[in-house]
């Protein structure tokens, strides 16, 4: 296995959206396979036709591709092991089950659902752990055949089980957790690899694929530890090579402690969400790659280029990975502030278009008073979403004044500021930054009054807030109209 160029997959169900998890699945498959010069395979598994939404697949690689995961073989470019959707490749399966099947290494079984219910309720009721019985145990073969053939003549489709053989030991080392081993008793009994309907279960099928994909590695998440031992089952009565596993630890919320569940509505989980809220997907890759992973060094910021060339499986933890939503604002925070303007501009004009705030078609000066306005908050903003928030004041009636912005204005000063600054401002035949900059130091040099009795009420009077970007930037981009009718209002209420 060791002398093989490395192959890995990323398999997903077009069961829902690209969710976290399932992105920090390909991410490492694809820094895995990226750092070993290998190759990167996209498989759909979309045999659960009933589950199977109408954009699933489109969702997934759309987002994935907006992530920055590429990959050399998939559905949209296929290789040399297609097909790449495992509904298309019903015709691989089916032979294999019945070289099972002619083997004797494999069965039918026409055990009803109720009378599988009622085996697993007796187990319950006995405190026994639920497992298939062998439903033709002591018989001949003749026997055998004699019951299977009054099944389907009474109309019943059978199931196909693989034999487990009892009381053996399953081991493999696994990449992320080290050795790990299962006793062939505790797998559940013979389990299904072919459905009444005769489509195979995900664990035969994904065993075929791997094996005939050439797949090396099969890194995921370690809810899949308990399919492994099913697969080695699989994988032994083929005599086929396993690949070499290596199972991920589950993400944790961590306000709450527990799994990320697609419940919890405490924290966004799908790629999707994080898009439309304007994140730059360089620092969701970033964000992602260190859930559970972990580079040399106190450094948290890097490009992809470097997550290439640094990743190491041997890094990966053993405990679980925790998603903070708080540090993920923070990585965003600094892609935003290095992030070239234009994206960043177009991003939150977006979202100011989309919020109502701007109409969907700005004509040339809308669009140069909103590249000014979106790089006035750029340095703060964890998200280009966080525009449409940070930028009321510009667009809305102005709020009231809350207890702390009054107390500012409280001192005698704050009137004597507030007056002379409306009174010139009025006047100004240039309403820019410069020009109200000017006329701050002017007040200044006139009344005396310096420092934050000279502008905190002046903040606090036209933006109404007592924090802010750039002040005589801000008061240029709200205009003169708005400014004095801000300073009126303020003035009135004090």
């Amino acid at each position: 296995m060791v002398d093989k160029k490395i192959r890995v997959r990323y398999a997903p169900s077009p069961t829902g959206h690209l969710h976290i998890g399932n992105a920090r699945t390909a991410l490492f498959n694809y820094l895995f396979a990226r750092h070993n010069n290998g190759t990167m395979v996209i498989r759909i598994e979309d045999t659960d036709s009933k589950r199977n939404i109408a954009d699933g697949e489109r969702s997934q690689l759309e987002n994935l591709t907006w992530l920055g995961i590429d990959w050399d073989e998939g559905p949209d470019k296929p290789g040399n092991f297609g097909p790449y959707r495992q509904s298309e490749r019903q015709a691989i399966y089916l032979p294999l089950i019945k070289q099972l099947l002619d083997k004797d290494l494999a069965y039918e079984s026409y055990m009803t659902e109720d009378e599988l219910n009622a085996q697993r309720e007796e187990q319950k009721a006995n405190g026994e752990a639920p497992r298939y019985i062998y439903e033709y145990a002591g018989m001949s073969d003749e026997e055998i055949a004699k019951k299977q053939a009054e099944a389907r003549a009474a109309g019943l489709k059978p199931v196909v089980r693989i034999r487990v053989p009892e009381g053996k030991t399953y081991k493999f080392n696994d990449m992320v957790k080290g050795q790990i081993s299962f006793d062939s008793n505790t797998i559940g009994g013979d389990f299904v690899i072919q459905k009444r309907d005769g489509v195979p279960t995900y664990n035969f099928a994904v065993v075929v694929d791997d094996h005939l994909m050439e797949i090396t590695h099969v890194l995921r998440g370690d809810d899949h530890i308990a399919n492994t031992p099913k697969q080695l089952v699989v994988y032994e009565a083929f005599g086929w090579e396993p690949p070499i596993f290596g199972h991920m630890t589950l993400i944790i919320n961590t306000e709450t402690g527990k799994k990320l569940s697609k419940r919890d509505e405490s924290v966004l989980q799908f790629i999707e969400q994080y898009r439309a809220l304007g994140y730059l997907p360089d620092a969701m890759f970033n964000f992602i790659t260190l859930l559970g992973w972990s580079p040399v060094g106190e450094k948290e910021i890097f490009n992809r280029k470097e997550l290439i060339g640094m990743f190491d499986p041997k890094r990966l933890s053993r405990s679980p990975a925790s998603f903070d939503g708080k540090k993920l604002e923070w990585i965003n925070n600094q892609y935003v502030k290095n992030a070239k303007e234009d994206g960043v501009v177009d991003s939150a004009l977006r979202q100011l278009i989309n919020a109502g705030k701007i109409e969907k078609n700005p004509d040339p000066k809308t669009i140069e008073w909103a590249r000014k306005l979106i790089s006035l908050f750029k340095q703060q903003m964890s998200y280009t979403g966080e525009i449409v928030k940070l930028s009321e004041i510009f667009f809305d009636e102005p709020p009231k004044l809350d207890e702390d912005a009054l107390k500012e204005l409280s001192d005698e000063s704050a009137k004597t500021v507030l007056n002379e600054f409306a009174k010139k401002v009025a006047e100004l035949p240039i309403f820019d930054a410069t020009e109200i900059q000017n006329t701050i130091y002017s007040i200044q040099k006139e009344t005396g009054i310096r420092g934050r009795k000279l502008y905190m009420p002046i903040r606090i009077a036209t933006t109404r807030e007592t924090h802010g970007p750039e002040l005589a930037a801000s008061i240029e981009l709200l205009g003169k109209e708005k400014a004095l009718k801000h300073l009126e209002k303020t003035l009135a209420e004090i």
